[in-house]
């Protein structure tokens, strides 16, 4: 196994969208949401685990979540979780962790990625993977995994490439989730791919990358250089991590950069973003009903997505294309459909109910 090799594990997000099972307690990273006996989070873990050290596995997330994270993953030591006092997006995450890891070796490759995908051919994954840090670690690239689109979906970002015969592709440019005539176009050209925000650099090359385009986010962390996987790390990002720019590795690093590439792959990817996207992962029934956690019986409906407490017994009559989501003492029911409102929902939710429920 290559000492060389490390990853950063994103899991600082609320997964608002998961609502009532994810909050802000308690993230959908944290939750077994495919009923597989792991949390999404300790999954991530393991399947990096076959190729990577589990020393060099890094765990980004709020300070809020600490204690989550140590209780999931108890094989981590308290240097391998990286504490962001408040979100500001991913560019100062990533480069906290950057500047972290090349302290401990300044020849290190990383792969980051999110806590909560599901990846079908984790094999398939790793392969890619592998290609991808034996590149990063002979050039000076910025390089993603983009995800072969098998349908004109919007509610992904593109990314283009430039036609070779190469295996991995040039990078012309990145699209933040265009509407569904130009996801059609997309298509169409073939040069276009879904991104996963996988990507993968060496430390030195990512570093770099901020000098040139986030300068002044570059020199506010590098101050904190001797403070760094020492004692006084911690109050020296309490300080000065409130002062970063709130703003993404995507805007602000790789739609600037013109050293960056792509390897276009297709190892049964999904972001598992809402309840439809966990759906379509589930096993189903003859009349196409996913269920977790429930003993179920279906009358006249199909299509359905049920989550309820274990062993619970429900009988649904009459439903199509529905999800019900049962937590405690909450209960959602929401056409697929209308599953994008589910975000906002939880604001009428913290509005009606408080904080407590969100």
């Amino acid at each position: 196994m290559n000492k060389n090799y490390y990853a950063v594990i994103m899991a600082g997000g609320v997964g608002s969208r998961f609502w009532p099972i994810s909050t802000k307690k308690l993230p959908k990273q944290f939750h077994d949401m495919l009923g597989k006996g792991n949390t999404l989070i300790q999954q991530t873990f393991k399947r990096f685990e076959s190729l990577i050290p589990s020393e060099n596995i890094f765990i980004a997330t709020n300070e809020n979540y600490a204690d989550l994270v140590q209780k999931q993953l108890p094989e981590i030591a308290t240097k391998q979780i990286v504490l962001e006092p408040e979100m500001r997006n991913t560019a100062p995450c990533i480069l906290l962790s950057a500047l972290k890891i090349y302290k401990e070796n300044p020849n290190a490759v990383i792969i980051i990625a999110p806590s909560d995908h599901w990846i079908e051919n984790e094999s398939e994954f790793l392969n890619n993977v592998s290609t991808a840090f034996n590149f990063c670690k002979n050039n000076d690239a910025l390089f993603t995994l983009g995800i072969t689109p098998n349908s004109p979906n919007t509610g992904y970002g593109y990314i283009q490439f430039k036609h070779s015969e190469d295996s991995i592709k040039k990078v012309i440019n990145f699209t933040e989730k265009p509407n569904l005539e130009k996801t059609k176009e997309f298509l169409a050209s073939g040069n276009y791919l879904w991104n996963a925000g996988i990507f993968v650099w060496s430390v030195k090359s990512i570093i770099n990358s901020f000098k040139t385009h986030l300068p002044k986010m570059y020199d506010l962390f590098a101050e904190g250089n001797t403070n760094y996987n020492t004692s006084s790390e911690k109050e020296f990002i309490k300080t000065n991590y409130k002062k970063s720019e709130n703003i993404s590795i995507d805007f602000g690093i790789m739609e600037k950069a013109d050293n960056v590439f792509v390897l276009p792959v297709d190892f049964g990817w999904n972001d598992l973003g809402t309840w439809g996207s966990l759906y379509e992962k589930l096993p189903k029934d003859n009349q196409q009903n996913a269920s977790i956690g429930a003993n179920v019986i279906y009358r006249d409906s199909e299509n359905n997505m049920l989550a309820t407490q274990s062993g619970k017994k429900v009988v649904i009559q009459g439903l199509k294309d529905f999800i019900i989501v049962e937590k405690e003492d909450v209960l959602l029911i929401c056409p697929k459909s209308n599953e994008q409102d589910i975000k906002e929902i939880t604001q009428n939710v913290k509005k009606e109910f408080g904080d407590t429920y969100v």
